[in-house]
């Protein structure tokens, strides 16, 4: 008995934070400070609720960019420290609860440098009202015939880095791209398989910007119809097709499954922009889109989807590139050095199976080709 009552005694002298776990659902907010922002700032709201099995799950809304809310892939609360990530946009927040649990003080990172971020747990009389998201674009039917109404091409500013394919403000556009990045895009190959083009089509860069027919946006593979047209009809393209062993990467599922947080966008346009090199947030991908990217972008063989996964998904891939890696996108040259205190990231075959539960191997097998017959450049606006 007089255990008992010592072990009472014991448990009544603690702090009631420390026999309840601290309660940090509902509505969280506070400002970024952001240079770019127009006021310098960005006003964040976390929404926390519990989800199955009384998981807590997070939303986040930057309210000064209109959108709508971005999910976190998870959100863990060890005593006092809370961390979630948002896989869509690449983002990560680890912050400390006070002990009334009503300040979140801590950092969000969405690149090299860690930004404070301060979250005050707020009433509803208290939040800020978050916008109503813009109406979704108008898209086209899912049997169109996509082309555009117009479409203008000028040689691309030397100066201007990067490469972009891009679907938004009711037009499409491309930046620096070349013949072959037009080829590559649009019919789904790598630069290794198309053969028989002259030396400009490698080297030359355009910008194209046109306007779909009807004033409705394409999906990805209407868009990728639309610059086959502008192939044929503009740079006078002509092609056929042939088979020939190559060596290819193939994207696979690993021992213990994926590892990707189904997107809630209804919308069937992936975001897949690269914020550095060796940083990939992805949302509203499918497996296909991305092993296309990995292949157009950062790889110097194509790479092949194996893995049977269909949807689409939010996730991020961070990793060290090496020397064989974005040559594409870099030019010519050494890899540029990280930033400095950069987190430090596996190669690109580590990473995809730590972070996203697939893998990527090097092997042989009967591929296309795309054997160019007759290519010009492009006829004038």
């Amino acid at each position: 008995m007089t255990k008992w009552m010592l072990r009472i005694i014991a448990l009544a002298t603690l702090p009631a934070s420390a026999l309840l776990a601290q309660d940090i659902t509902g509505t969280w907010q506070g400002k970024l400070a952001v240079p770019q922002a127009p006021n310098g700032e960005l006003r964040i709201v976390v929404k926390i609720a519990k989800g199955d099995a009384g998981a807590l799950k997070a939303t986040l809304y930057s309210i000064d960019q209109p959108g709508p809310g971005i999910p976190a892939s998870a959100i863990t609360l060890q005593g006092n420290n809370v961390k979630f990530t948002v896989p869509a946009i690449g983002g990560t927040y680890e912050g400390k609860l006070d002990s009334d649990a009503v300040n979140l003080t801590g950092n969000w990172t969405q690149g090299p440098k860690p930004l404070p971020l301060t979250l005050a747990h707020v009433t509803d009389k208290t939040a800020w009202e978050i916008p109503a998201p813009p109406p979704p674009p108008k898209m086209m039917a899912a049997d169109a015939n996509p082309a555009f109404e117009v479409a203008t091409i000028k040689p691309s500013d030397p100066s201007r880095p990067g490469k972009l394919f891009s679907i938004r403000g009711g037009e499409v556009f491309t930046i620096n791209t070349t013949v072959d990045d037009l080829i590559t895009f649009a019919y789904g190959v790598h630069v290794r398989q198309v053969t028989g083009a002259p030396a400009w089509v490698e080297s030359d860069k355009f910008d194209i910007n046109g306007k779909p027919e009807g004033g409705a946006l394409p999906n990805l593979n209407q868009f990728k119809v639309m610059v086959q047209k502008l192939l044929a009809d503009r740079f006078q393209l002509v092609f056929h097709r042939d088979k020939k062993e190559l060596t290819v990467y193939a994207l696979t599922v690993g021992k213990n499954g994926p590892k990707l947080t189904k997107s809630e966008s209804a919308g069937t346009v992936p975001a897949l922009l690269f914020r550095g090199l060796g940083n990939l947030p992805a949302r509203n991908a499918t497996m296909e889109e991305f092993a296309g990217v990995m292949q157009g972008a950062v790889l110097d063989r194509p790479v092949v989807d194996q893995t049977g996964i269909q949807g689409r998904w939010d996730f991020q891939l961070l990793w060290t590139p090496d020397e064989t890696q974005f040559a594409a996108l870099r030019g010519p040259g050494p890899l540029p050095a990280p930033p400095d205190g950069a987190e430090t990231q596996p190669d690109l075959f580590t990473a995809i199976q730590k972070q996203l539960g697939l893998k990527l191997e090097s092997t042989k097998a009967p591929t296309e080709v795309f054997v160019v017959d007759k290519v010009e450049k492009p006829s004038s606006n």
